[in-house]
């Protein structure tokens, strides 16, 4: 089973090398060190997904790749946003031959030593709940969660934490869908749950991606399980979110609703 994670990026540099290394350098990405659970495993590949960062970013990568064939990057022409920089590298990840795609970000906001975490979950059957009966599967999409128990915001002012949690129930009772964070951007994917998303009709260009992939898959009836994660902020670069993030979420909740 091949995995390929997927990280985009847009001025970087202080973060991608120790990332990549942070990434590639785990026992499951290693095949003298894989763990038992992890037997049916290829060493983990990592594609950087790159917009033409003006500080190098993307030269950076193209040197570490040098010295490192499991490192790949995609350059694209120009910053068009994060979904469709995913779209591009979810493509791109299932030509490399990727049986699972885990997404993730560049700032350490997401804990590289999760990615076991992820890929156990997603390979584990576990009881999937509804509202008339209950099933034992196996996850198709699994999300790192910071909002279900075990989960963490730690560092986040209040108010940061207020509308954080206030989004996450607007969206959830608008488009009925019931996941804890979805917004969540740490995920792993079945290459099968996304070939049949329809990547090329996905309408999100920027953050709200995140939302109209979970939405997608989850009216699509597919199985997705929330395992806990910590989210902390970033220690270098700048911070790519703004207020016009929260809003383009939920104009595309109340889009979603009432296109459902």
């Amino acid at each position: 089973m091949k995995v390929v994670v997927v990280i985009p990026t847009y001025n970087e540099k202080e973060n991608v090398t120790r990332m990549v290394d942070a990434v590639l350098g785990l026992p499951i990405a290693n095949p003298n060190t894989q763990t038992p659970n992890h037997s049916n495993i290829a060493p983990l590949e990592l594609l950087v997904v790159d917009d033409s960062s003006p500080d190098g970013t993307g030269a950076i990568v193209e040197e570490l790749m040098k010295s490192e064939p499991r490192l790949h990057c995609l350059h694209r022409e120009k910053k068009e946003g994060l979904g469709r920089a995913y779209v591009a590298g979810f493509k791109k990840a299932m030509e490399l031959g990727a049986d699972l795609v885990i997404q993730m970000d560049c700032d350490f906001s997401h804990d590289p030593n999760d990615i076991p975490r992820l890929i156990d979950a997603i390979t584990t059957p576990f009881e999937s709940k509804h509202p008339n009966t209950s099933t034992t599967q196996t996850p198709d999409l699994v999300i790192g969660s910071r909002y279900v128990k075990g989960g963490g915001t730690p560092g986040w002012p209040f108010k940061r934490r207020l509308v954080s949690r206030c989004g996450g129930l607007f969206i959830r009772t608008v488009t009925g869908m019931p996941i804890k964070d979805p917004t969540g951007g740490f995920r792993c994917w079945r290459r099968e749950t996304l070939e049949a998303l329809d990547l090329d009709t996905v309408e999100s260009a920027g953050y709200s991606f995140q939302l109209e992939m979970n939405h997608r898959a989850w009216k699509r009836g597919f199985a997705i399980k929330e395992i806990p994660i910590v989210f902390t902020d970033r220690v270098a670069g700048c911070s790519k979110i703004t207020a016009g993030i929260a809003l383009e979420s939920i104009k595309i909740a109340l889009r979603l609703r009432f296109r459902s």
